[in-house]
């Protein structure tokens, strides 16, 4: 299996989680998904391996375009996931995925749990 991560450089979690994954011999799959973000069916897949009840838990909403978008009041779980597509910087960072497995990096030792 290949282990993956969405990763974004400019955040410092990001930046601990892909150092601690190296640390511990693990040569992860980088998507830096602000260029190449991924589309919706991916992000569902996503929040189905990080076991969440809402896409929007996968939210980072303290961004600005959350308030613009009205995200807030948005109950359609197709429309959460449609904006994390639209607008990649939504997506919390950093994931790690490994198979059917995957954990958000913060704190970045809980990525250890699944390589």
């Amino acid at each position: 299996m290949t282990v993956r991560i969405y990763h974004n450089p400019r955040c410092s979690k990001s930046r601990q989680t892909l150092g601690l994954l190296q640390e511990n011999g693990v040569e992860p799959e980088i998507v830096l998904y602000l260029e190449t973000p991924p589309d919706a069916a991916t992000i569902r897949a996503i929040v189905g391996k990080l076991g969440l009840a809402s896409a929007r838990d996968l939210m980072r909403r303290g961004e600005a375009v959350y308030k613009e978008l009205g995200l807030k009041d948005v109950t359609d779980e197709d429309a959460l996931i449609q904006a994390m597509a639209d607008n990649p910087i939504l997506i919390e960072r950093p994931i790690v995925l490994n198979g059917a497995k995957a954990r958000i990096g913060r704190p970045p030792e809980g990525v250890l749990e699944i390589v």
